[in-house]
């Protein structure tokens, strides 16, 4: 059994390498720290091949793919990804295509790569790592949000494409709040609320994962959220999302 796992360097994605060795798969690590890489390969216990690789370059994805294709892939875990806090207008356009490139299309091109792989054995899974910040607008981190709204909608859509055709292919979406990674580092902010152990996160993630099911979300106070964005208008939630994003600078 073999798991590919992209943003596998720190957080969520290296708890999840870890988690997914420890039930038996070999990993196929994917980042840009060869440092941090070579760490998480001493505490799995299974084979761990190191890749180095930016994943907001469109290229490398075909790369990666056709590096591995012949793998036989049975977890794909599009991990990778980053935030930019700040008004719309005032954000570093390079920094924000950067986000947009690893954010979206990295988990777009990689999803589509092997899941043509999959459903052509008619086996395998997909865990695409959203937020909860995807079923909301969020000012101050308007792209980040959007970015991943998209990875949400895109998900559900080819969940539901997957039912119909009766394919033993799974899809999820991990959609945490706040977890106790550098995320916010990269961000330039600091969380207002207790985040979740990346730990957890990611035993939780996985765990759903193989039970199918589609929209996984950790933590009592995110599925509230989840609730609450489902029945609250859109005005109300950008102003929540607005207080909470200027408390994380207070």
């Amino acid at each position: 059994m073999k798991a590919l796992v992209t943003g596998a360097s720190s957080g969520i994605g290296y708890e999840i390498s870890k988690y997914l060795s420890k039930l038996g798969y070999d990993i196929i690590a994917v980042a840009r720290n060869e440092e941090k890489l070579k760490e998480l390969k001493k505490e799995c216990s299974t084979n761990v091949e190191i890749i180095l690789l930016d994943l907001s370059v469109y290229e490398n994805l075909v790369k990666l793919y056709m590096q591995i294709s012949d793998q036989n892939i049975d977890i794909l875990v599009n991990n990778a990804g980053f935030g930019a806090f700040g008004e719309f207008k005032d954000i570093d356009i390079d920094k924000e295509v950067k986000m947009i490139n690893t954010n979206v299309v990295a988990v777009d091109v990689l999803t589509k790569l092997f899941l043509k792989d999959m459903v052509k054995k008619d086996s395998g899974k997909i865990l695409n790592v959203a937020s909860i910040a995807g079923f909301m607008p969020g000012p101050l981190m308007s792209s980040y949000y959007a970015s991943k709204a998209y990875v949400v909608r895109l998900s559900q859509a080819i969940y539901k494409e997957l039912k119909i055709k009766k394919s033993n292919v799974g899809i999820s979406i991990l959609c945490p709040g706040p977890v106790n990674t550098h995320f916010n580092d990269v961000a330039g902010v600091k969380f207002n609320i207790k985040p979740l152990n990346s730990e957890y996160v990611a035993k939780y993630a996985v765990d759903n994962m193989l039970k199918n099911k589609n929209i996984i979300i950790p933590g009592i106070l995110n599925k509230f959220i989840r609730f609450f964005s489902k029945i609250v208008p859109d005005k109300i939630m950008m102003y929540f999302a607005y207080k909470a994003q200027m408390k994380k600078v207070e």
